[in-house]
């Protein structure tokens, strides 16, 4: 692997329209987890910055016209904004595998779903509309949807621009002004897109990016009074201490929380193409995914066929930098993903898990510098096993077996959390059934975790509390205000 080159690009918090340093002019380290050497310095913020962030982006809600009632603006600023980054989609995916470390080929599919979700979103821009209620009396009743004001939005790392836009897209496309505050470790392609917010026609103030450590960035931003909604994705631990600091101000809030999601396979299911699906359900983005198939329960009939499909496809998996072609997965964040993910191989072992494939640490000497963790499959854990009931955020997973639907749908449900599932079976009945039945706000059948602008995305359970997405998404965003006009009241004489 060439030797990489000193840290080369600088880049700021973005702040009434205007990206430099913070206060303290602290700036850090961007690593490439594939080297684990710096590419980039990016500015370091603090409390006050994000005070100054709540306080810009109240200033250009109240003066900017943005939240006026002509949705149309908002909805050309937005393709604009989705134009602009088309243009510079190769650059953005390449920036996002270099901070993040996920291959070239995810991150461009990534950069694509952002632009279709500004599109998607920017026509729900001008259609944010009331309604008209019959009640009695000479009366006139309707309801407005209005704006919130500043919206705060905390995105996680491992899909850097992907699920930040998520949620700003539309709270941009309903008018609020946006303070987002992205990952300390990924923080690139966010500040990259923040800068392209004036030529799209987004004034100044309306998008701001405040970049630094999130406990207290974050939580200034949520304490601060001008914080009308808050939007997290994120770990379920943190989720749960930002709705108790939401929950005493009443502040309305989106939580996409963590997952452990199972995949269960029937009998019947075609087996080459599970199998192709379940890998790339737990091996994509190196596992890096809150709704990461890592559950798998296989019918104990098929169980052993499915297991040397797994075992083929993982050990035949290409690990490299992500921009090298050719290469199917790439390392993990950090070392302390990378030594996260491996404490729960070890444990895994422990329990008495017998390990079909990966295992460990990539041995290849060419990779030996990044945080490369060998694709995993460890079968035969019992179901109190931490790498079983636990959010692992790597490319591990566990494999069960069952007797019947009934056995599968137990093992399935058996969790804390309800984000995703999957069921493989060529049977509709089975198909239908199994899906009402599962306790998950997504359930995809014959096909790994798959999404779309329009579908909505949330879980049940402790996977959080609100969905993204889709039709409504922009409600998330507004407040109903009701109007009631009397018609019949007696005219005064003169």
């Amino acid at each position: 692997m060439a030797a990489m080159a000193a840290a080369t690009g600088s880049y700021g918090l973005v702040i009434g329209g205007r990206e430099g340093p913070g206060h303290r002019e602290d700036a850090a380290d961007v690593l490439n987890p594939a080297t684990n050497r710096p590419f980039a310095r990016v500015a370091v913020g603090d409390a006050e910055d994000a005070r100054s962030a709540m306080e810009a982006a109240e200033a250009a809600f109240r003066d900017s016209g943005w939240s006026s009632d002509d949705g149309s603006r908002r909805a050309r600023a937005l393709v604009a904004l989705a134009r602009l980054l088309e243009e510079r989609q190769e650059a953005f995916a390449r920036l996002e595998t270099e901070n993040m470390g996920k291959t070239l080929k995810e991150a461009r599919i990534d950069v694509g779903f952002v632009v279709r979700t500004l599109e998607y979103v920017a026509g729900l821009a001008d259609k944010i509309q009331g309604e008209t209620i019959p009640v009695p009396g000479s009366r006139f009743d309707y309801t407005l949807r209005e704006p919130l004001g500043v919206t705060v939005h905390i995105a996680p790392w491992n899909y850097p621009l992907l699920l930040a836009m998520r949620s700003v897209a539309p709270a941009l496309a309903a008018g609020n002004a946006v303070v987002l505050k992205p990952a300390s470790l990924t923080p690139l392609t966010a500040i990259s897109l923040a800068r392209l917010a004036r030529d799209a026609g987004i004034p100044d103030g309306i998008l701001n990016v405040v970049n630094g450590p999130g406990g207290a960035i974050g939580e200034t931003l949520v304490r601060d009074p001008r914080c009308r909604s808050l939007s997290f994705t994120g770990s379920s631990e943190v989720g749960l201490r930002i709705a108790e600091i939401a929950a005493s101000r009443l502040l309305p809030v989106t939580l996409e929380l963590g997952g452990k999601s199972p995949v269960l396979v029937f009998p019947d299911a075609d087996l080459d193409r599970a199998a192709r699906g379940i890998a790339l359900g737990i091996f994509g983005n190196a596992g890096q995914m809150c709704w990461a198939a890592s559950r798998l329960a296989v019918h104990e009939s098929v169980r052993d066929a499915l297991l040397e499909r797994l075992k083929k496809i993982a050990e035949a998996t290409r690990l490299g930098p992500g921009a090298e072609e050719g290469v199917e997965m790439g390392p993990v964040v950090s070392p302390e993903q990378e030594d996260r993910v491996l404490a729960y191989i070890d444990a895994a072992r422990d329990d008495g898990g017998i390990v079909v494939a990966g295992g460990g640490k990539a041995t290849d000497p060419r990779l030996a510098g990044g945080n490369f963790v060998l694709p995993t499959v460890v079968a035969n854990l019992p179901p109190s096993s931490r790498a079983v009931r636990e959010e692992i955020f790597g490319p591990v997973l566990s494999a069960v077996s069952f007797a019947d639907t009934d056995d599968a749908v137990r093992l399935a449900n058996d969790t804390a959390y309800g984000l995703f599932a999957s069921v493989w079976t060529r049977d509709l009945t089975t198909a239908h059934t199994v899906a009402r039945r599962l306790e998950a706000g997504m359930v995809s059948v014959n096909e790994p975790p798959i999404t779309f602008p329009q579908t909505p995305f949330g879980g049940f359970k402790q996977s959080g509390l609100g969905f993204e997405q889709g039709l409504r998404v922009v409600e998330n965003y507004t407040r109903r205000k009701n109007v009631v006009v009397n018609l019949g009241a007696p005219k005064r004489k003169s």
